[in-house]
């Protein structure tokens, strides 16, 4: 027997042995940035069982101090032990700056008391069974957890920390409240989910934005038919102008809720109404414009100014608006995207801002949905499609989700734009214009973050507020995140959930 026969035995249990020590091995995340940009981070420790308990250990809160120590040297010491009864987060340095610190939290997140709101937001989404804070002044943590809804979770108990985590293997750790609402929410499945939203969004159609539209859009996928043709009605009988009310991108991509009229009603009056808002991009000989109008140079209207286009070409037959959807897209493309294939929100500034991203995908989707093959602008779309989604794939967090500046740890892990890539990921999984084990992870992930992060009334867990121009890229890292009901997330939810829906059907 050789010398390499003889040693394949060894070699393989020492990539056995390797192996095994790095999934054991602690893993450092971000959780959130302090108010000056120095990134807090926890290091998790996984149990030996999925189902075990979560703890959450909290240190530094009140600067680089002992207990920040102590946490680091006790997340050490668990990382090492085989029995690993619970997930161990640890969190040694929650608060670097050793800023005043309120809890529960007040204010705009991310902007005010950012500290106090990174850390209470985190351990409210993750939703864990026991918090236990080391130091001598906790500013209330323990006693807010335990008492107040977190993040609209639940309560979640919480005690100061003895020094010792022996305690953790010696007694059964019940189920938190925030715990069992975040299992009660992962239980739903996507029609589930998407019929719970549909009762609280999609029920107003008055300023005839995009936000609305979305929601309108699914719940047509839903089969609320006779609904929505009543909320659009003054529109189509034209009792009231949907270009004319408030101009802009988001008014003319508005008018996509009428592409999916015309298909499942074959009404004349919505192919009408879709048209004219395609029409927008042509001038009154019919000579195409240099770009769809109202774009304002932001990264938004790939897809507020291409899928109507598209839409308008695939139902009236006329390929001139698909030679519109291409012009558009290169136009917005020389203005904004970026070397390394992400998008600045726009040319003023070159932040690749989370929701900015996420439309640029969203337009892709629907574009490539309508484009014939044949057409010169099926490649274009398709390659600049793949070339997001693999760019977007490396920045996707542990937990799913998409940061609200794209590629800048620490910023806060944002709603929307996780839920605009995961509907346009799995539809593009769905098409066959992506593939592989990487990208349907990447969803299954993506529905995972969405569904733990949106409650029964219709609550989201940090929405990115309106985003227009920004005079710098501090205020884009600082963009107030939501937590509460927001038409522009439900939109955007609903359209994952329907197309999540339709993907487990088949």
């Amino acid at each position: 027997m050789t010398l390499a026969r003889k040693s394949a035995p060894l070699m393989f249990v020492l990539t056995f042995v390797l192996a095994s020590a790095a999934a054991w091995a602690a893993e450092t995340v971000d959780i959130g940035l302090t108010a000056t940009g120095t990134r807090i981070d926890a290091q998790i420790v996984e149990a030996r069982a999925k189902s075990a308990p979560v703890v959450v250990l909290v240190g530094g809160l009140r600067g680089d101090d002992a207990s920040a120590a102590a946490v680091r040297d006790a997340v050490a010491s668990y990382e090492k032990g085989r029995k690993r009864p619970v997930q161990l987060i640890g969190i040694p340095l929650a608060n670097p700056n050793g800023v005043t610190l309120q809890f529960p939290s007040t204010g705009a997140a991310y902007r005010e008391n950012v500290e106090s709101n990174v850390l209470w937001r985190w351990i409210g989404a993750h939703a864990p069974d026991l918090v236990l804070v080391a130091g001598e002044d906790d500013a209330g943590l323990a006693s807010a957890l335990s008492s107040q809804k977190v993040a609209e979770m639940g309560t979640i108990p919480a005690r100061r920390w003895s020094g010792s985590l022996d305690d953790l293997t010696q007694a059964a750790i019940p189920k938190s409240d925030a715990r069992t609402e975040l299992d009660r929410r992962r239980a739903r499945s996507p029609r589930e989910y998407a019929q719970g939203l549909a009762k609280i969004y999609g029920h107003n159609f008055d300023a005839h934005q995009y936000q609305e539209a979305m929601a309108l859009t699914s719940r047509l996928r839903l089969g609320d038919v006779d609904d929505v043709r009543r909320l659009v009605e003054p529109y189509a009988s034209g009792s009231k102008e949907s270009l004319t009310q408030r101009p802009g991108a988001g008014v003319i991509v508005a008018h996509t809720v009428y592409a999916e009229l015309v298909r499942q009603t074959k009404d004349p009056r919505y192919l009408a109404l879709l048209r004219k808002a395609a029409d927008t991009g042509f001038e009154a000989n019919g000579e195409m414009k240099e770009a769809m109008p109202y774009h304002n140079g932001f990264s938004d209207s790939v897809f507020m100014g291409t899928a109507v286009l598209a839409q308008a070409g695939a139902l009236s037959g006329e390929r001139k608006y698909f030679d519109m959807a291409d012009r558009h897209l290169s136009f917005m493309q020389k203005l904004d995207l970026r070397p390394d294939g992400l998008y600045r929100h726009e040319p003023g500034t070159d932040m690749a801002w989370g929701r900015g991203n996420a439309f640029v995908m969203l337009g892709l989707a629907l574009v490539l949905t309508e484009l014939p093959k044949d057409h010169p602008a099926y490649d274009h779309a398709l390659r600049s499609y793949r070339s997001l989604a693999a760019t977007l794939l490396r920045w996707q967090d542990r937990d799913g989700l998409w940061r609200n500046v794209v590629n800048l740890p620490g910023t806060y892990a944002e709603f929307t734009a996780t839920a605009i890539n995961g509907f346009a990921l799995q539809r593009g999984l769905d098409k066959g214009w992506i593939k592989g084990r990487d990208y349907r992870r990447a969803v299954d992930q993506a529905w995972l973050a969405v569904n733990s992060r949106t409650s029964f009334d219709g609550s989201f867990i940090d929405v990115c507020e309106s985003t227009a121009r920004q005079k710098t890229n501090e205020d884009y890292i600082k963009r107030m995140a939501i937590l509460g009901k927001d038409a522009r997330a439900g939109g955007m939810a609903l359209m994952f959930a329907t197309e999540r829906m339709e993907t487990t059907r088949r």
